[in-house]
């Protein structure tokens, strides 16, 4: 079963210009990243013989599966937010700058001190805010949810993560994860925003934004625009903002449009969009893709999606097993999150329940669609037997 609704809200040219969307304005992401050692832009690949059996003129899909040799995309947000906690730590103790190379500078980093970082997380960020954290000297706690799969829990252990099992679910991580960054003094890097607390997840926002801007020599050669489509995977709603802002921002109407995916039972920004309010999921949140198992959208995500999107679906686990064997098919490894976004379009394109939208939206042979693989086999024993099957 997969269900799906098409967005009244959307605005051809939003404005954003009111104060909450400030964050947007910043622009240096790209450049921080640049700094980093180990920086190269992702691959974007064209996925020929999967555009042709899904029926499509091209699939384009940008590949996370080795940013910064840790199998997701999640470094460049917990990255670029530490960097800005910490240059507001610095500026407003010592009243002189913190720039790129104030990152990675020794003496500076000694003169502010060590710091913990923590972060609720179903995997990635975790793992992200853990590598950050441990490339600069720094601690970092990460909240999981009790059913974390255990390869997830080792890989923020391999980055000196201290890892805390939560009894619930990634909200929940959340709350906890709060709770204990003021009673501790510690730092929370969160990738959802929530009331009082939107700073750090817009600067997480907006380090994802450097993926899409690494896109924009593609998108100009394959003259990708207003007639094709870009598949955005939605958990609380970070990645899928920061893609839809920059898009919108570059773009204006004349941007692809924009699919927003979800799992069936964790699907919180389709149910907003039907109610035309952010509400939390009414859905079991049991699904394979964990990366998106959040059940309240975020604050700073949710305003930017009711905005620019088009469409949204959720879909069954079932689309994201197949999308994980054609994406291997191709030669990519994908995770069970990061084969969402060509999940949905396994979907839309072939699953009767949303052949109503496959029609209104007018997708089909002519159509170039872009797609995001946001992480490899962060579960590698549940892609093995998934490939295989």
């Amino acid at each position: 079963m997969c269900k799906y609704y098409f967005n009244s809200k959307r605005k051809a040219l939003p404005s954003w210009n009111e104060k909450e969307f400030d964050f947007l304005k910043n622009n240096d992401m790209i450049d921080f990243h640049r700094s980093l050692s180990g920086y190269k832009p992702t691959p974007f690949i064209e996925l020929t013989n999967t555009s042709n059996d899904l029926g499509v003129r091209k699939i384009l899909a940008k590949d996370e599966s080795g940013r910064f040799g840790i199998k997701a995309f999640k470094a460049l947000g917990a990255s670029y937010a530490i960097f800005r906690v910490l240059k507001k730590i610095w500026e407003e103790k010592y009243g002189t700058g913190f720039d790129f190379q104030s990152f990675r500078d020794e003496e500076k980093l000694d003169k502010l001190g060590k710091f913990t970082f923590c972060a609720a997380s179903d995997g990635n960020h975790g793992k992200a805010v853990a590598w950050t954290a441990k490339m600069l000297g720094h601690n970092s706690v990460i909240f999981m949810p009790s059913e974390t799969v255990k390869s997830r829990i080792r890989n923020i252990e391999a980055e000196n993560g201290k890892v805390v099992i939560v009894d619930g679910t990634y909200d929940d991580c959340v709350k906890v994860a709060s709770a204990e960054a003021k009673k501790n003094g510690w730092f929370e890097i969160a990738d959802t925003a929530y009331p009082g607390y939107t700073d750090i997840p817009s600067w997480v926002l907006n380090g994802y934004s450097t993926l899409f801007r690494e896109m924009e020599e593609k998108i100009s050669e394959y003259n990708i625009g207003k007639n094709d489509f870009i598949f955005l995977q939605a958990g609380a709603g970070a990645f899928a903002a920061s893609g839809a802002s920059w898009l919108t921002k570059q773009l204006g109407a004349d941007r692809p449009k924009i699919v927003i995916v979800e799992p069936l039972e964790a699907s919180c920004y389709l149910e907003s969009i039907i109610e035309g309010k952010a509400v939390a999921t009414k859905g079991k949140m049991k699904t394979i893709m964990a990366g998106l198992n959040c059940g309240v959208p975020s604050t700073l995500a949710w305003p930017i999606l009711k905005d620019s999107a088009d469409l949204f679906i959720s879909i069954p686990d079932k689309h994201a097993k197949d999308a994980m064997r054609l994406y291997a098919s191709e030669g990519i490894v994908s995770g069970e999150s990061g084969a969402s976004g060509l999940a949905g379009l396994i979907a839309l394109m072939t699953d009767k329940d949303l052949e109503p939208a496959k029609s209104k939206i007018e997708i089909g042979k002519d159509s170039k669609v872009i797609l995001v693989n946001t992480e490899g086999d962060t579960d590698p024993e549940n892609y093995k037997n998934i490939i295989s099957s």
